[in-house]
């Protein structure tokens, strides 16, 4: 008998499934918990006040701005590894997916516009462009044994590049008055702090990595005083750090990331009580979510999708119809982006950030659904394809 190792519970909080399942857990106990006799208490507790080296935010705020910047931080390390030595190195690769989720972009955008236009509710038409990639992968671990590298090639692609559209958006869009003295101080700093991921090596190891949190928080602090959302300071330094640094921090941070920062950030923002009103009393904040992430993504990556392999595939058809109606499904999974977008398209507006959260819960909950389906219907095609061939 093999002995016991405590190796299991690590892997498993590394795995591509957790992340997805906490994710759902935590978003339904933050709406259950908003709906008892608690939730007032809870929710005050979320919106009261803490200062932290003189700067004052909302606990919520701390978790949205702070805690999240750790994800951005990991995803930028991802992103950064897989645009240099991984699936998007090429750009014949990456030309495909890249249009594809060009139109899980565009088309979304449109639909939301003609649910909201002149209305209050049209700033939030970033909301439903982003695509969650913890929740895709975990689709993809969960269901989609036996698909081929070439279509999970594409699918993590599309979330990938999604991501991408989802940070410039939130660094470009969701910024008002810059500090331009402080956001050059957190870009020097930045590059300080890449410089010194190159000495992570022998003795110095330990007190440079020390250096490196305190430049860190001090990039966080800049960033967020120069009126640029903070979460980007996670993605400057995944993008600035040494690859093997940034695998090696990533390794240490993910799990983290899966099991407190992930969930507590999904809480946070559903923790919030349903309106009590008919469906045709909910704003187009709502209705153009909650359309435009299943219905809008799904049109438009398969649109462009197709656009883009009649175009540039040479005669060959890297991927079939089914493919890209999975991963047009998968790309409407919003999740941890859009709702941190609701929260930020809709600041001093709650009602309407409220509604606007509730519609990416519930696009997002559809597009899961779809997404189970036709991704493990693809996969068990493909298997069978496999096995009579065999």
């Amino acid at each position: 008998m093999p002995p016991l190792t405590l190796e299991c519970p690590v892997h498993v909080l590394r795995s591509a499934r957790l992340p997805a399942l906490l994710l759902l857990l935590a978003a339904i106990a933050g709406l259950v918990v908003a709906a008892t006799p608690a939730g007032p208490g809870v929710i005050a507790a979320r919106d009261a006040h803490l200062v932290l080296a003189g700067i004052d935010l909302s606990v919520g705020h701390w978790i949205t701005d702070g805690l999240l910047a750790l994800f951005f931080f990991v995803v930028a390390v991802e992103l950064r590894h897989e645009l240099t030595v991984g699936s998007l190195r090429s750009p014949r690769a990456v030309l495909v997916p890249a249009i594809a989720a060009l139109g899980g972009v565009v088309v979304p955008i449109a639909l939301y516009l003609v649910i909201a236009n002149g209305t209050p509710s049209a700033s939030g038409w970033p909301i439903p462009t982003a695509t969650d990639i913890a929740f895709a992968l975990g689709v993809l671990a969960v269901v989609g044994r036996g698909l081929p590298s070439g279509v999970r090639v594409f699918l993590l692609a599309l979330a990938i590049l999604d991501d991408i559209v989802g940070i410039v958006l939130i660094a470009v869009v969701f910024t008002a008055d810059i500090d331009f003295v402080a956001l050059a101080a957190a870009l020097a700093l930045t590059v300080a702090f890449g410089a010194l991921s190159l000495l992570l090596r022998g003795r110095a190891r330990v007190p440079v990595a020390v250096l490196m949190v305190w430049v860190a928080i001090a990039v966080w602090v800049l960033v967020h005083e120069s009126g640029v959302h903070a979460t980007i300071a996670g993605v400057l330094l995944g993008l600035a750090i040494a690859p093997g640094a940034g695998a090696r921090a990533r390794h240490a941070l993910e799990p983290w990331v899966n099991v407190i920062v992930l969930p507590l950030f999904a809480f946070a923002s559903a923790l919030m009580p349903i309106p009590q009103v008919s469906p045709a009393a909910f704003a187009p904040a709502f209705w153009g979510t909650v359309l435009a992430l299943p219905v809008g993504k799904f049109v438009g990556v398969i649109a462009f999708g197709s656009l883009a392999m009649a175009l540039f595939s040479r005669g060959s058809r890297p991927l079939a119809f089914g493919d890209l109606a999975a991963a047009g499904a998968l790309s409407g999974i919003g999740f941890t982006v859009s709702l941190l977008m609701s929260e930020l398209a809709f600041v001093g507006a709650a009602d309407l950030r409220d509604q606007a959260i509730l519609g990416v819960l519930g696009g997002s909950a559809i597009s899961l659904l779809a997404a189970v389906v036709l991704v493990s219907l693809r996969a068990r095609r493909y298997r069978r394809v496999r096995e009579a061939a065999a």
